[in-house]
């Protein structure tokens, strides 16, 4: 009998991988960089048919897709973690409102940090980063920038930031991650948490891609994720989370912590690999870099301007002690691509 129900859920788990993978059969994933968040983002924007309105359509959104798995007559509420009151983790599913035992809608991306203001139409009105919450908890966070924990486990206020908790903190990265794919320039990562983007190849912050390695994904997001993908339910947008559906794609576009692959299309140890390869210094002041690292990690180094031009290129390089020269390069902002078989990752480059 295990062995059957082991079978059933194997079966299962990739039937629904395998229905992720399908929304995707336009978009190129063997690129990596800006180039593949380019085609997720035409994806996921021609995609998005269905523009809900903040009142009513999101709290109808909410009512479909937050709902506790353990209790369909609740809905589970961002940043909580207790039983009761203020931090609660659940509400009764109707009682959404703006009393202090209801449940009301916190823009996950704060409207104010937009450039313009998110409003309450289109991103404002965005069900993949809006989500219930308490009314109390929603108002202390405020529009505080998301910052790492300095201790704590649950959600609260550090220093001049905010942290959701570990339970929350993946899925608020994905969120992140998402806003900036869809709406650009006018959802920045940097305005919204705390952390260095030096490391990436635009304004993505180390930040939000550490928690999207060390919070994998819940059957909660994916539930989410779901329903708004398919446009036969009535609040659905018709749009996916790309990085729920595969935290790896994150690697691919910005380096960073080795995410899960839940596609394996990617080899963890490839990127992880890369991932510890160093490039100093950056910035240069020289116009000279040194990137250090195993030989056997990159196979490939592609330099491109910042408007995409490549400028240089070597295969198999050869390292010596662990190190490789590349000299004379002009001042500007540069992407540097590092390969490994048909792995890449892209960091930011700067030449002064």
């Amino acid at each position: 009998m295990i062995k059957k129900l082991l079978s059933i859920y194997l079966i299962a788990g990739s039937l629904f991988i395998s229905a992720q993978q399908s929304y995707y059969n336009d978009v190129d994933l063997t690129k990596s960089g800006i180039a593949l968040k380019d085609e997720l983002a035409t994806k996921i924007t021609a995609t998005h048919t269905n523009f809900l309105s903040y009142t009513p359509g999101v709290w109808e959104a909410s009512k479909a897709t937050d709902f506790n798995p353990d209790n369909a007559n609740e809905v589970l509420l961002i940043y909580g973690y207790s039983d009761s009151g203020q931090t609660a983790r659940t509400r009764g599913i109707n009682d959404n409102g703006g009393a202090s035992n209801d449940w009301n809608r916190e823009h996950v991306f704060p409207r104010s940090l937009g450039d313009p203001n998110l409003g309450r139409v289109g991103p404002g009105a965005d069900a993949h980063h809006l989500r219930p919450a308490d009314p109390a908890q929603n108002s202390d966070r405020s529009n505080f920038p998301f910052a790492e924990s300095e201790g704590l486990t649950t959600s609260g206020k550090v220093n001049d930031g905010w942290f959701p908790g570990d339970e929350w903190k993946g899925d608020v990265a994905r969120m992140m991650m998402y806003m900036y794919v869809r709406y650009g320039d006018q959802c920045l990562p940097s305005t919204v948490g705390v952390g260095s983007k030096l490391n990436t190849p635009d304004e993505m912050i180390d930040l939000f891609l550490k928690w999207n390695a060390e919070d994998p994904v819940s059957q909660f997001e994916d539930n989410r994720n779901t329903y708004h993908g398919n446009t036969a339910n009535a609040y659905a947008q018709g749009n996916r989370n790309p990085f729920i559906d595969n935290p790896n794609l994150a690697t691919q576009i910005w380096g960073g912590p080795a995410a899960e692959d839940r596609w394996a299309t990617a080899s963890v140890n490839d990127v992880t690999a890369l991932s510890k390869v160093l490039i100093y210094p950056n910035p240069s002041f020289s116009g000279n870099i040194t990137i250090k690292g195993n030989p056997e990690a990159v196979s490939r180094i592609r330099i491109f301007s910042i408007l995409g031009k490549e400028i240089y290129t070597k295969s198999n390089p050869e390292f010596k002690s662990q190190e490789f020269k590349i000299t004379g390069l002009k001042s500007g902002i540069y992407l540097l691509q590092l390969s490994n078989k048909n792995k890449s990752i892209t960091k930011k480059l700067v030449i002064r």
